[in-house]
């Protein structure tokens, strides 16, 4: 039986498609460049004025050919500024805002931390495809804890207090009186440092399965002089302890669990009459088609690498994804008996939900 002629190829989209890929490449190793370069306090030193690679070297004590040639790949991929009369490498104001500075909101090399740490369980996520097992959060590189961490604090140190924490009913007044508060899946407790900060009179617990996320928290609650009113302890979302609490958040974490609609119930019964929960997740569209921009194809390569295999590591194994969108937000909240579900605020990285009994 004679075959179809293959259509001929378009050399227009074939180049088009090949430009793509080397921009691709080039993203890809440049994550390690970005690591390197605040692990090594290349970027702080930077930040401090035109510097030559050797100068750059003996600031920071390292080695000049290996600053060298991370200089011109920096430059390269405009992260660094290069003077070819001076020769000499520099920041924007712009670009040490988002690389030098960590109190930014626009604070930038924890995503390249958590794509780093996370494309270490490639072997592990191969054979998952194959046998459809999952992988614990605890599983995962270092790496992946410290990024993740130092990814989303920004955006939360940015948007929390000032604005998703004042769109909830009542809640702020609530906070600032003194209230009782959980954050469940605190990870390494940014969100609830950040909370105990902006509301002394309020009273903070931290939980999180993972108990070195838990050690960590700990550590940084000491280091932020908030130990006296925040704690943290190791549980899982459908087992911490406390009930009568005025305010429950869930950052970034209710997709990643294996049983999101018994996490809900658990916490519904946790919270006071008139309590609220706030629900922080990745923004998304309902439609799959709705989601194919830059915005989406980072969460969902996230979701294949993180999101997707701790849910299916344990019970339930629900599998929400980092894309679940607000429809199926609603569905998990309303199946667990909250009366009330509303989209309270959005960034273009999240989206806040209430929920009430």
């Amino acid at each position: 039986m004679a075959t179809a002629p293959r259509p001929a190829l378009n050399m227009d989209k074939l180049n088009a498609f090949i430009g793509q890929f080397v921009n691709d490449l080039g993203a890809a190793v440049h994550t390690g460049m970005v690591v390197l370069g605040e692990k090594l306090g290349l970027y702080k030193a930077l930040a401090g004025g035109p510097l030559t690679s050797s100068e750059l070297a003996d600031k920071t004590k390292t080695d000049e050919r290996y600053v060298r040639e991370w200089l011109a790949s920096q430059a390269a991929g405009g992260y660094v500024t290069y003077d070819e009369k001076t020769h000499k490498f520099s920041l924007s104001e712009e670009q040490a805002f988002a690389l030098a500075n960590e109190d930014s909101p626009a604070y930038i090399p924890g995503a390249f931390e958590l794509a780093l740490g996370s494309l270490v369980a490639i072997p592990r996520i191969a054979e998952s495809f194959r046998t459809g097992a999952g992988m614990g959060w605890h599983e995962h590189d270092a790496g992946v804890f410290h990024g993740c961490e130092k990814f989303f604090r920004p955006g939360y140190a940015a948007n929390l207090v000032s604005s998703w924490i004042p769109a909830l009913k009542d809640v702020k007044g609530k906070l600032e009186a003194g209230a009782q508060v959980a954050d469940v899946g605190c990870g390494q407790g940014a969100s609830t440092i950040l909370m105990a900060k902006a509301f002394p009179k309020s009273r903070f617990v931290g939980f999180d399965y993972h108990d070195k996320s838990i050690e960590a928290a700990r550590e940084s609650a000491k280091r932020e002089g908030v130990a006296d009113r925040v704690t943290f302890e190791v549980a899982k979302a459908k087992e911490y302890p406390g009930k009568g609490y005025d305010f429950v958040a869930v950052f970034d974490s209710l997709h990643d669990m294996g049983d999101p609609a018994g996490a809900a119930t658990h916490v519904l019964q946790s919270l006071s009459k008139d309590g609220t929960w706030m629900i922080v997740e990745p923004f998304a569209n309902d439609q799959l088609k709705d989601n194919l921009n830059p915005v989406g194809r980072v969460y969902y390569s996230f979701s294949t690498l993180l999101c997707t295999p701790c849910s299916r590591s344990q019970e339930v194994g629900l599998c929400l994804g980092a894309q679940a969108g607000e429809g199926r937000i609603r569905e998990v909240v309303s199946s667990a008996g909250f009366s009330r579900f509303r989209r309270a605020a959005e960034t273009p990285f999240n989206i806040v939900y209430e929920a009430r009994p």
